[in-house]
């Protein structure tokens, strides 16, 4: 009896299939690796619509997010049919994945063709792309909200709880793996930033050292003057320190008399 976990023989015996447990498994792993340095936001994104349409019971997925400066876009979808009608969502400023995204919660519609007063545009455009039920899944921790993802299927009926959770599981682990790293990216920013103003405080403290030596005064009146020096040329302090730890000429008038 072969292991379950390995990949199987389709129905025709030509091309090997995977069975879902693995699937979902290697998905959840793929979701959570986002602290990569070559991390591809629109490629995660995309990966997260294509697995959620392989490992639940659902044919197409979509996703719209917030974007900069404001605003939502269409920034992934399983196929070109679902990427139209979310777009059409955008335009038409009414569907699943808008009310999820600004309530924050699951839309589910059982059957769509029961939907046209709710959604007057998009319910028949879904209907006609051959879809006759959707969920929507907010991309939601606490009290952010960074997109929405729908999920479409071609059956009338709302989905079973198990594949509910299981579609909020597979977008909170993305939501995570998103914020993570934002919070790294931003946390590198910020040792870069620190990183920055050590190295400047390192050529004050030299320029101070240089400034010194050569006017003869201590290093409280050398940062002062060093520091007077950047003010009246407007320009920034460590770039005046370097300018002075390098004997530049164009620094040349701060040390009155020959030097």
């Amino acid at each position: 009896m072969p292991h379950p976990s390995r990949a199987h023989r389709g129905p025709q015996g030509d091309e090997p299939t995977v069975p879902k447990e693995d699937r979902l498994a290697t998905t959840f792993v793929a979701l959570a690796d986002t602290l990569t340095a070559d991390f591809d936001v629109g490629g995660y994104l995309q990966m997260l619509t294509e697995r959620c349409a392989e490992v639940l019971d659902v044919e197409q997925a979509g996703l719209i997010a917030a974007a900069p400066p404001g605003g939502l876009e269409v920034v992934a979808a399983s196929s070109e049919r679902v990427r139209l009608l979310e777009v059409l969502q955008l335009e038409s400023g009414e569907g699943p994945c808008l009310d999820a995204y600004d309530g924050g919660r699951r839309i589910a519609c059982a059957d769509l063709s029961q939907a046209r007063d709710r959604w007057p545009k998009f319910a028949p455009a879904a209907l006609a792309a051959g879809f006759c039920s959707v969920l929507a899944i907010p991309m939601r921790r606490g009290d952010q909200v960074l997109g929405a993802v729908g999920l479409f299927a071609r059956r009338t009926g709302e989905p079973s709880e198990p594949q509910a959770l299981l579609g909020q599981a597979l977008v909170d682990a993305a939501t995570i793996g998103l914020l993570n790293q934002r919070t790294a990216a931003e946390r590198e920013v910020l040792v870069g930033q620190l990183q920055t103003a050590l190295t400047s405080r390192i050529l004050i403290e030299q320029a101070k050292g240089v400034i010194a030596e050569r006017s003869g005064t201590g290093m409280e009146e050398a940062f002062r003057i060093l520091r007077g020096y950047a003010r009246s040329h407007r320009r920034k302090l460590a770039e005046v320190a370097q300018d002075v730890i390098d004997r530049s000429p164009c620094v040349a008038d701060l040390f009155p008399g020959p030097g």
